[in-house]
C-alpha cells in the first residue's frame, strides 16, 4: 500500500494498493486468487487489471475469477434477501475497470482501419463461443465503466536489464507517453471511494474495512457489504460518542468553577457544552440508523450532568462546611468557657449569633448548598442554644430573688434607724423638758399644748415621710418590672423580625 496526497484534489489522499498476481504457481491455490480479486474489487475506487502481451483467449481465461464474485460477495445480511445476482445491482458498487497491457507490440486496428485502445478493449470483449464467454459477459455487466491503456515495452536490448535505475530520458518514447496518459486519467477521473448508502472511504475506515473483509474470509463467511458498513458504523460512531463525551467533560471542568451559586448557572454551560458534544458527534458519525448513538449520547450527557451536579453539591457542602466551622468556632468556643452564663447571656448569645449568621451569608462563592448548610447547622446547635437560654432564666431569677431580699434589708434597716432617731429625740424632749420643768411650769400647759402639735405634725410628717419612701420604693420596683417586661418584648419581636427576614435560620 501506497499513501500520498492527491495531486489535483486538496485534503484527499491516494491510495494504491498493490497485490500478488494472479494464477501463481507457487500458491497452487485458486481460492487464494479469487479472495484477492473479491477484495480488490471491494476495497478499489477504480480497478486496474495488468497483463502481458495481448488481449486474447489466454488473457479472458485467466479473468475467470470474475465469475465467481456473485459466490463471493453479498450485499446484505439477511437470510431471505435475495443475493446480487442481478448485474445493475453489481454494477452499482463495483469499481471502475481499468485493463493495462503492457509490452504490446502489435498495431491497434481492425479490419486495417486505426482503433483507439479502448475500441480495443471492447473488440476483445464481444461474445465469443469459449470458455471465457461467462467472463467476458461479467466484465460487460459488471464494469460499466471501462478503460484500456497499452503500453509499449519500457526499453529494448540490454537496456531492459538496468530498467529500474534508467532515466525517464532513456525510456521508449511510446512508453512514457502511455504512462503519463494513464497517470492523468487516473488522477482526473478517480472518485473517492463510498459505501452503500453513500459514505465515503477515510483512512481508518479503509483499514477497518480490510480487516472486516479479511476476518469473514479467513473464518470461513462471504465478505456482507451490509455487515461491513454495520461494523464500521459500530465502531465510528461509539469512537464519535466517546470522543464528544471527552469533549464534553474536557469542556465542563474547563468552563465551570465549582462550587457555582446556582444550578442555573451549571445548566446553562451545560447547554453550550452539550451542543459542541453533538456537534462533533453528527460530524463524526456514520449512518446512525434511527440516531441510536446520538440518543445513547445524549443519555450519557445527561449522565454526565447529573455527576457534575453531585460534585457541585458536594463542592458546595464542604465549602460551606468548613466556611461555618471558621466562622462560627470563636462562638462556640465561648459557650465552652461559660461567657454566656450569666444574666441576659441568652440575648447576648442571639446577637452575636446573628452577627455571625450576616457574617457567612455575606460570603461569596459558597454555591447552591449555603442556605441548607446553614439550617442543618444551626438545627444542630439547638441544643447548645437551649442550655444557654435555660442558664440565663435561672441566673436572671436568682439575681431578681437577691436584689428582691437586699431591697427588703434595706427598708427594714433604714425603718430601724427611723426609729432609733426618733427615740433619741425623744429622749432628749422629755431630759429637756425635766431640766426646765422647774422654770416653766406656768408654761407647761401652753408648752405641753404646743409640744402636742408639734408631736402631731412630726408624726404626720414622719408618715408622709415614710409614705413617700414606700411609693419611692414601689416606684422603682415597678419601673424594673417594666424595663424588664419591655427587654423581653423586644427580644420576641426581634426574633420574630429575623424569623420573618430569614426563614432558613432557626431562632430557639
Amino acid at each position: 500500500m501506497w499513501c500520498v496526497p492527491h495531486p489535483r484534489e486538496p485534503n484527499h489522499t491516494l491510495v494504491l494498493l498493490d497485490s500478488e498476481g494472479l494464477g501463481d504457481v507457487e500458491k497452487g491455490d485458486n481460492k487464494n486468487d479469487t479472495w484477492i480479486f473479491a477484495l480488490a474489487v471491494l476495497l478499489s475506487s477504480i480497478f486496474v487489471y495488468n497483463s502481458m502481451g495481448t488481449i486474447n483467449q489466454q488473457a479472458m481465461d485467466q479473468l475467470h475469477y470474475v465469475t465467481e464474485l456473485t459466490d463471493k460477495i453479498k450485499a446484505k445480511s439477511s437470510p431471505g434477501t435475495e443475493q446480487m445476482n442481478n448485474s445493475m445491482e453489481f454494477a452499482s458498487f463495483f469499481p471502475d475497470f481499468v485493463w493495462t497491457v503492457r509490452d504490446f507490440i502489435l498495431e491497434l486496428e481492425i479490419d486495417g482501419q486505426p482503433i483507439t485502445s479502448d475500441q480495443y478493449l471492447e473488440n476483445a470483449l464481444k461474445l465469443e463461443k469459449g470458455t471465457s464467454e461467462e467472463a467476458r459477459i461479467c466484465i460487460q455487466k459488471f464494469f460499466l465503466n471501462r478503460k484500456c491503456f497499452i503500453f509499449a515495452p519500457p526499453a529494448y536490448g540490454k537496456m531492459l536489464k538496468q530498467l529500474e535505475t534508467l532515466h525517464d530520458d532513456l525510456l521508449d518514447v511510446d512508453f512514457v507517453e502511455s504512462t503519463n496518459n494513464f497517470c492523468n486519467y487516473i488522477f482526473s477521473t478517480i472518485k473517492t471511494k463510498t459505501l452503500p448508502g453513500g459514505g465515503t472511504v477515510n483512512g481508518p475506515r479503509l483499514g477497518n474495512l480490510v480487516l472486516t473483509y479479511v476476518e469473514a474470509i479467513t473464518s470461513g463467511n462471504i465478505p456482507c457489504m451490509e455487515n461491513a458498513v454495520l461494523v464500521l458504523a459500530e465502531q465510528e460512531n461509539s469512537a464519535a460518542v466517546q470522543r464528544a463525551l471527552t469533549l464534553y467533560e474536557g469542556m465542563m471542568r474547563q468552563k465551570v468553577q465549582f462550587p457555582t451559586d446556582t444550578i442555573q448557572e451549571l445548566l446553562d454551560v451545560h447547554i453550550i457544552c452539550k451542543s459542541e458534544a453533538l456537534n462533533i458527534f453528527i460530524k463524526d458519525s456514520f449512518k446512525d440508523v434511527n440516531q441510536k448513538y446520538q440518543t445513547t449520547l445524549e443519555i450519557q450527557l445527561e449522565a454526565k450532568l447529573d455527576d457534575f451536579c453531585k460534585q457541585n453539591e458536594k463542592k458546595s457542602l464542604d465549602c460551606c462546611t468548613s466556611l461555618l466551622q471558621d466562622i462560627f468556632s470563636p462562638l462556640e468556643e465561648q459557650v465552652k468557657q461559660g461567657f454566656f452564663s450569666k444574666p441576659g447571656g441568652y440575648g447576648i448569645f442571639l446577637q452575636k449569633r446573628q452577627e455571625l449568621i450576616k457574617k457567612y451569608n455575606q460570603q461569596p462563592k459558597k454555591g447552591i448548598q449555603a442556605d441548607k448548610t446553614l439550617e442543618e447547622y444551626l438545627k444542630s446547635k439547638e441544643t447548645v442554644a437551649e442550655a444557654v437560654n435555660q442558664t440565663d432564666q435561672i441566673l436572671t431569677e436568682k439575681e431578681k430573688a437577691e436584689k428582691e431580699q437586699q431591697r427588703k434589708a434595706k427598708a427594714a434597716a433604714d425603718a430601724a434607724r427611723e426609729l432609733e432617731i426618733q427615740i433619741r429625740r425623744q429622749e432628749q424632749i422629755r431630759l429637756e423638758n425635766e431640766r426646765r420643768q422647774q422654770e416653766q411650769i406656768r408654761k407647761m400647759a401652753e408648752d405641753m399644748e404646743a409640744q402636742r402639735r408639734r408631736l402631731l405634725e412630726e408624726e404626720k410628717r414622719v408618715q408622709a415621710l415614710r409614705l413617700q419612701e414606700q411609693e419611692r420604693l414601689l416606684k422603682e420596683q415597678q419601673e424594673r418590672e417594666r424595663a424588664e417586661h419591655q427587654r423581653r418584648i423586644q427580644i420576641l419581636q426581634d426574633q420574630l423580625r429575623h424569623n420573618h427576614s430569614r426563614p432558613d435560620c432557626i431562632v430557639s
